[in-house]
């Protein structure tokens, strides 16, 4: 492949964006591709889903930057961008199947917006650098109405059987619609759903009007993984949850 694919996996909080986004980011860093994930979410869990360890966020660049602009530490005439994008590149976890971006939130008084607009800056800076961007982006619209989103190839959004969470899936396909931001690709994901439901809930999701790429069955690996605290990314291959993304991925890229 010899072009960037950006995937942004969206939908309401808790239906399980993080659970998707660690497993796309877990098959294709087994491509032998560069894959770079960023953290969009302020309730940033993807470390712990991928078993990452971050010291510092974009959003604690931000407030340091802040910070020694107003007493004076930046000189005359330097660009605060550049200061910045160095800084930005630092902050940038490696690991040898990928790499990691947490934007976090500020942690003063600052809308965490003015954290979240410069993505679209720092996917530009680092795009030369991968084949894949997978951004988990953070829970409901905002992502759309600030259009931080807007180069995304792919956009997948997960929802769980609540009626709140194909509410938002709907939402976020409308709003895209509205705002013009032409993904190459949008599907709905659907996560936690019982086998002998299945039928129930592909036909509920149809009113989204959505294509349903995948679904992930309500499973107890999970359960546990959440409830020890074990990085979603280490599942084993032959576990649903996996298997399902791994197919989801092969779509995609058809």
């Amino acid at each position: 492949m010899g072009y960037l694919v950006i995937i942004a996996v969206s939908g309401k909080g808790g239906t399980g964006k993080t659970l998707v986004s660690s497993l796309l980011i877990k098959i294709l860093s087994e491509t032998g591709k560069d894959v770079l994930a960023i953290d969009a979410d302020p309730d940033s869990n993807l470390p712990e889903a991928l078993g990452v360890e971050v010291e510092k966020t974009v959003g604690d660049i931000r407030e340091e930057l802040k910070q020694d602009t107003a007493a004076g530490k930046i000189p005359a005439g330097m660009n605060k961008w550049d200061i910045l994008d160095y800084k930005i590149m630092e902050s940038v976890v490696e690991s040898p199947e990928f790499d990691l971006l947490v934007m976090g939130r500020p942690e003063g008084s600052g809308c965490y917006c003015a954290v979240n607009n410069m993505l679209r800056k720092i996917i530009e800076t680092l795009s030369s650098n991968y084949d894949f961007i997978i951004i988990d982006t953070e829970a409901g619209l905002e992502h759309l109405s600030r259009r931080t989103t807007q180069n995304v190839n792919v956009m997948l959004i997960v929802t769980d059987i609540s009626k709140r969470g194909f509410l938002t899936a709907q939402r976020i396909g409308n709003l895209s619609n509205e705002l013009d931001i032409n993904f190459q690709k949008m599907f709905l994901v659907l996560n936690r759903v019982k086998k002998e439901n299945e039928d129930l809930i592909r036909k509920k999701a149809v009113e989204t009007g959505l294509d349903v790429i995948g679904v992930i069955y309500d499973d107890t690996e999970v359960t546990e993984y959440d409830i020890e605290g074990k990085p979603l990314i280490g599942l084993p291959v032959d576990s649903n949850p996996v298997k399902t993304v791994s197919k989801i991925v092969s779509q995609i890229l058809d």
